[in-house]
């Protein structure tokens, strides 16, 4: 399965800038806060959990909150992501990977998922 997303940072700036604080966490873990230091970095994590919501088939919801999505960077800088256990356990998901760029004034992310339940309902 395979979400994208795309945003204009310059919206995610003045979301930011207009509530503050509360702003990001409507959306964001007081952790990935700490990692979020730029307003590109913010726009990636906003497009990286749309992306996911995305690849789920199910977009930000009831059923998948921005808050069963958590962003974070290995050492080398590279974004990886983690899923709440509810959704891991209902799309029997056994792979994750996930890519964020940031390029003239946008954001993008893809998000890719594959699931048990995934390959048992591929047929030819």
């Amino acid at each position: 399965m395979i979400g994208i997303d795309l945003v204009k940072i310059e919206r995610i700036r003045r979301f930011a800038e207009r509530f503050g604080d509360k702003a990001l966490c409507k959306f964001l873990s007081d952790e990935e806060i700490k990692l979020a230091k730029t307003t590109n970095t913010i726009a990636g994590f906003w497009a990286a959990k749309e992306a996911i919501s995305k690849a789920l088939g199910l977009g930000i919801s009831q059923e998948c909150s921005f808050f069963d999505i958590k962003i974070y960077k290995d050492k080398k800088n590279k974004p990886y992501f983690k899923l709440s256990k509810r959704l891991i356990e209902n799309f029997k998901i056994t792979e994750l990977n996930l890519s964020i760029t940031h390029d003239s004034g946008f954001a993008i992310a893809v998000a890719y998922i594959k699931s048990i339940k995934e390959e048992k309902d591929i047929s030819f």
